[in-house]
């Protein structure tokens, strides 16, 4: 399981012309979900999203959790993390989980956050064609593997 995590000033989704969800600053998390994925998968990256230290104290440095700010996050499917290119010139999704095991995973990783983080997130919809807006916030941009655990 990867997510691809983005501190933004904002950012909304749009689904078929009408926005779905929106944040006013906080976290964008783009969710890739592979085959060999489980719950302890989900318990690592949730622990570590909600407390990872992206925002800035009173000095200026990035010491602060979504946890310790109450800023906002949004969860967003993203099959297309795990994209492999060594062969060729089109990316081989052959390692993301096919819906019917990637849905229950995304969803639990959302419960799991929620109740870590102990207030709702926003979402995109599993699966749509979605549209995502955001004004990147650093920027900064961060990356993790459950696989790999750094």
């Amino acid at each position: 399981m990867r997510i691809l995590i983005q501190r933004v000033k904002s950012a909304f989704v749009t689904i078929d012309r009408e926005r779905y969800s929106s944040i006013d600053g906080g976290l964008l998390v783009f969710l890739g979900i592979e085959e060999a994925d489980e719950s302890s998968d989900i318990d690592f990256l949730a622990a570590k999203l909600i407390n990872l230290r992206l925002f800035d104290d009173s000095s200026g440095v990035m010491n602060l959790s979504a946890l310790d700010t109450g800023k906002e996050i949004m969860i967003i499917s993203q099959f297309t993390l795990h994209a492999s290119t060594r062969k060729g010139n089109r990316p081989s999704y052959i390692r993301a989980a096919r819906p019917e095991q990637a849905i229950p995973l995304y969803e639990k990783f959302i419960f799991r956050t929620e109740e870590l983080l102990g207030r709702k997130v926003s979402t995109g919809i599993f699966g749509a064609m979605m549209e995502v807006n955001l004004i990147n916030d650093g920027p900064v941009t961060i990356l993790i593997d459950s696989k790999k655990r750094e």
